[in-house]
């Protein structure tokens, strides 16, 4: 028997033997409807669409990776179904780290005995979702007014996930202007006490979601001082308070210094008064006399103010004679009882008010 193979347009022709009629109305297969390229998740079920015209009715069978795919008819119990219309129903995607039966690249054919007809290429591919970040967001502390900055980067998947932020479980209100998302980074500027929460990152695709570790965001206030310490000038054993006020948040630690060094607590009182940090000393000597800090510190910054404390002794009268044109006469002069031990602070004292009586 001779066979006639030919080509009409893109469909072969062939396989009819020299001889045999044709009828005039009938014609070889023709797709009519191609499969689309699929992603699918995991278990899931999914379709090929594939439906072709050809008098007689062709039949239509699919091939994967140049493979014939085995569907119901040729085993009952497998999970591929070839339907009516041609298409290739899935009754759930199966993959799995060693087998993966269903992702590739497939093409339906139709054939009839004018010939066949070959569809285009449709390629399935399983989604994934992976649970591992490649980056959690860690903790992060600012002050009010700073920039804060929280990144991930989500788990591998296919498609490529999609990132957001959730905040205290809510999703993040990106009509904010000072919130902006690139990538997995998170940044908020100009940050405000609302800011403060749990964040969290999420990954997105068709196979679900992902939640990173949860991130705390902490806007805290700097100490500011709210009452300052103030310059004082005593005599000596007389008691001296300094005060000073901070507010920031957390609460501020505090502590005083004099002359850059911490005072002990053994030579001085201090302690709070209601709102107040207080400095006390009960009876000033003239080595107290110097500069005295507070310092106020917390987690986002630290403040010092400081005040001035001058001694002066006690003064006593005192007789002094002195000739004017040869003729003795008596001045009275104020002398300090407890002189500083410093000759510094007494010449002052001397030139600043015994001098000028000298002079006459």
């Amino acid at each position: 028997m001779l066979w006639l193979y030919g080509f009409n347009g893109s469909f072969k022709i062939c396989c009819f033997p020299l001889g045999s009629r044709l009828r005039q109305e009938d014609f070889p297969p023709r797709i009519v409807e191609h499969p689309s390229d699929l992603i699918v998740s995991k278990g899931e079920p999914a379709t090929l669409n594939c439906k072709a015209e050809g008098r007689p009715t062709p039949t239509v069978e699919w091939y994967k990776d140049g493979e014939r795919v085995e569907a119901d008819r040729d085993n009952t119990r497998s999970h591929r179904i070839l339907l009516p219309s041609g298409s290739l129903f899935f009754l759930r995607i199966v993959h799995g780290r060693r087998s993966k039966p269903d992702d590739g690249s497939y093409v339906c054919v139709a054939r009839n005995y004018l010939g066949e007809a070959v569809s285009r290429n449709a390629s399935l591919e399983v989604a994934l979702l992976r649970d591992d970040f490649r980056q959690n967001p860690q903790d992060v502390v600012v002050a009010v007014g700073e920039t804060a900055s929280l990144e991930c980067q989500p788990p591998r998947g296919h498609p490529e996930p999609t990132t957001f932020w959730k905040k205290d479980k809510a999703h993040l209100d990106l009509k904010d202007d000072r919130i902006t998302i690139r990538g997995g980074k998170l940044t908020i500027s100009n940050t405000k006490k609302t800011d403060t929460g749990i964040y969290v990152c999420v990954a997105a695709n068709m196979v679900g979601e992902r939640e990173s570790e949860k991130a705390q965001l902490s806007v805290f206030e700097r100490p500011v001082f709210v009452q300052r310490p103030v310059n004082q000038v005593v005599l000596v054993d007389v008691s001296v308070e300094f005060r000073c006020q901070v507010h920031g948040d957390p609460e501020p630690t505090l502590r005083w210094k004099k002359d850059d060094v911490d005072i002990p607590r053994s030579r001085y009182d201090i302690r709070y008064d209601k709102e107040d940090f207080l400095l006390r000393i009960k009876k000033a000597s003239v080595s107290d006399q110097g500069t005295y800090a507070c310092l106020a510190e917390n987690r986002v910054g630290k403040v010092e103010a400081s005040a001035y404390l001058t001694i002066r002794g006690e003064w006593l009268l005192e007789g002094l004679t002195r000739s004017k044109a040869g003729n003795p006469s008596l001045m009275v002069l104020c002398v300090p009882r407890n002189r500083p031990q410093d000759n510094q602070s007494f010449i002052a004292h001397f030139t600043s008010v015994i001098a000028p009586l000298l002079k006459g």
